[in-house]
């Protein structure tokens, strides 16, 4: 489990396009300025996220946040829609209604479920090295946001 305090890694680079996906999909729901809901791909859970980068606190009880310390895509969510992240709705589009949970529990390797799902979006009209530029432009980005796991959202 992540610890309090602890500044949370890199996301592995699918979360981008899982994040991209979420938005398309209508799952990342804004509260309020700093809280956010994104419901999982396979409609089962709503994760609760937290994110304040004037503080440089996030929350987000999703598994790769809350079990393994980096940036999950619920966070990368969030942060698109209040533009500290880039966002561009036509990559969202090419990555709606992918089945990440499906995909990622089926494989059990983030770089066989990117290549498949670059292949979906190059079906639907957005090539591989459009999407890998944006994620770079994001991971870029994230790079420069120093984000400390706190275990609660903050009231």
């Amino acid at each position: 489990m992540a610890a309090p305090g602890k500044v949370l890694a890199q996301p592995p680079r699918i979360k981008v396009l899982e994040a991209l996906g979420s938005i398309a999909d209508g799952r990342v729901k804004l509260i309020d300025a700093d809280r956010a809901s994104v419901e999982s791909s396979m409609g089962e859970r709503a994760y609760t996220v937290y994110v304040n980068t004037e503080k440089g606190v996030a929350f987000s009880d999703d598994n790769g946040t809350k079990f393994r310390g980096y940036v999950g895509y619920p966070i990368i969510a969030v942060l698109m829609l209040k533009g500290v992240l880039p966002f561009d709705e036509r990559l969202a589009k090419a990555l709606a209604g992918i089945p990440w949970k499906e995909l990622n529990e089926r494989y059990k390797r983030y770089a066989i479920v990117e290549e498949l799902v670059k292949r979906e979006a190059e079906k639907r009209g957005v090539l591989p090295k459009e999407l890998d530029s944006f994620v770079k432009q994001v991971i870029d980005r994230l790079s420069q946001i120093q984000l400390r796991y706190t275990p609660a959202p903050e009231t």
